[in-house]
């Protein structure tokens, strides 16, 4: 079932007119979806949260939620009149109020302010807390409190700004999950900022790439990780690397592992130079594979073992093998392909890339490791 429209960027650019940190940006969120902005820091993720909000003017282009115009060049509603919450990276509570004060803040003249907050308190399990004052509380506990702070408002957008920074790699984790879980229960449309793409994953709908304040592809995680628009795209997402390649039909490509197949077509000329996207669970262990490569490192993950491996001709690769067979640095071991999908962009100056679009972005980034 579809939801309607809730937040529309159209050509936005922002920051300065001599630089713009943002520019030739369109996204689209519908009420009730969560959506992430991914990427390295300095790519714009973050003035893009911050034009949303009303922080931030815009130069080009315009914001609209709720079909309102909310920005544009020469106008920026103020942020109090947005019906936008924010999550601040360190939380902002107040500490002189205990933790159902703080939830409450911005509902005291609500007719039935006790009964939002406790239902609020409830909702992020805070219930048999709220008396107490942040400094009494965990990084977790007030990461939910700030939650149901900005949630009591009923806002129709909330906003979250690397809310999980702060907090241990296994907290990161499951409050990740618990976040969505209660943006679900409540029905709240969101988009968050982060450059961690497991915490992308984990809590959004539709995540948009940004590089150097370009958005690459907004998508969903499994075509963002499956259907990679950009090299860029690919090599950010799941650990993507390229090995050299040689289009032999519109669907093959023959490459110093064989020749490789897939359910993509690519119109490029027969012969052109191209470079295959490859995963670590694209490469598997097969021991009685006549593919052989040199294990040049590991890292032992748990239930798998993320391999290192060379091959004959000096490229490298990353596998992930099941962690009961234990291969050491220097042991020859066989490896097959087993790629489903065949994501190949034109390699730097062959035939593909000079028909490619130049509005693409295969051309943008370098494609070797």
């Amino acid at each position: 079932m579809s939801h309607p429209l809730l937040l529309s960027l159209r050509d936005l650019a922002c920051g300065y007119p001599e630089h713009k940190v943002v520019q030739n940006l369109h996204l689209h969120l519908n009420v009730g979806d969560i959506g992430c902005l991914l990427g390295p820091s300095g790519c714009g993720k973050t003035t893009t949260l911050r034009a949303i909000a009303g922080f931030e003017p815009v130069l080009e282009g315009e914001i609209q939620l709720a079909d309102q115009v909310i920005s544009r060049a020469g106008f920026t509603l103020a942020p109090e009149k947005r019906r936008i919450g924010m999550v601040f990276q360190d939380y902002a509570l107040f500490p002189h109020l205990n933790v159902a004060e703080n939830v409450a803040f911005g509902i005291r003249k609500h007719p039935e302010r006790e009964r939002v907050t406790a239902e609020l308190l409830e909702l992020v399990k805070l219930s048999a807390l709220s008396k107490r004052y942040p400094h009494e509380l965990s990084g977790g506990q007030q990461q939910r409190v700030a939650l149901a702070r900005a949630l009591a408002p009923e806002p129709q957008l909330l906003l979250l700004d690397e809310p999980f920074s702060n907090l241990d790699g296994e907290l990161r984790r499951r409050l990740s999950h618990e976040v969505r879980d209660i943006l679900k229960a409540r029905g709240t449309s969101a988009i968050l900022v982060t450059h961690d793409q497991e915490e992308a994953f984990a809590v959004s709908d539709h995540v948009g790439v940004f590089h150097e304040g370009r958005l690459q592809q907004w998508d969903t995680p499994y075509n963002l990780y499956h259907e990679p628009l950009t090299p860029f795209v690919a090599s950010f997402i799941g650990q993507g690397y390229f090995i050299r390649g040689q289009l032999l039909s519109h669907d093959s490509v023959q490459t110093e592992l064989g020749v490789i197949r897939g359910n993509r077509a690519y119109t490029w000329p027969p012969g052109s130079a191209v470079d295959v996207l490859l995963r670590p669970d694209d490469i598997v262990y097969a021991p009685d594979s006549e593919q052989k490569a040199l294990i040049v490192g590991k890292t032992f993950l748990g239930a798998a073992t993320l391999y290192r491996l060379q091959l004959p001709t000096g490229s490298q690769l990353e596998s992930i093998f099941p962690s009961h067979a234990d291969h050491q640095p220097g042991e020859q071991v066989g490896i097959r392909v087993a790629a489903d999908h065949l994501v190949v962009f034109p390699a730097p100056g062959s035939v593909a890339a000079q028909v490619a679009l130049p509005d693409s972005g295969v051309r943008r980034y370098s494609t070797t490791t």
